[in-house]
Formats: C-alpha cells, structure tokens, sequence
C-alpha cells in the first residue's frame, strides 16, 4: 500500500492501483467494479463521481459525501467494497 496525490486529495494505492481518495472537502472517491455502480451509488450519501462540473466518470468511481461515512462502519463499508475491486483486478 502507498499514498499518492491524486484527484485533488490523497490517494491510497493497493498494488499500484487506487482503492479510495480522500478528497479536500471530506468527500470519499471510491473505486468499485462497475457491474455493482448501480447498486452502490443507490447507497446514503453515494453520487456518480466526476472530475470537474459537468464531466462524470465512468461506471465504477463513486463519490460519497463525508456525512455518510463518519461512522466507522460506514466508512469500512466502502474501504471493504473497494478493496474486493481492488483484489479482482490485481489477481493472478
């Protein structure tokens, strides 16, 4: 695991590959496998995230707002969705 600037935050990389950026204003960027967005981003707080107004990113990079994870479960929920994506795309 490393620490990175990135997205205007810090970046935490897990095999060279982003898992979860804190953001400056305490919104969490969140790396999920694309095939659960729709379901994630359906979650308290969970919005599609973009990289500047106007310019979504694809299927699979969630924002959510700071106020939806300031409890520890909250916030393992999303580290541990992360992380499973993380696993999928680096095995082998």
């Amino acid at each position: 695991m490393r620490e990175v600037s990135m997205f205007g935050g810090r970046s935490f990389m897990v095999r060279e590959k982003m898992v979860v950026s804190a953001l400056k204003d305490g919104d969490l960027l969140v790396r999920v496998p694309a095939d659960r967005h729709d379901d994630l981003v359906g979650h308290r707080g969970a919005s599609q995230a973009e990289m500047g107004a106007g310019r979504t990113m694809g299927a699979g990079w969630i924002q959510v707002a700071s106020a939806s994870i300031d409890e520890d479960d909250d916030l393992r929920f999303w580290i541990t969705a992360a992380l499973g994506h993380n696993r999928s795309v680096t095995a082998g």
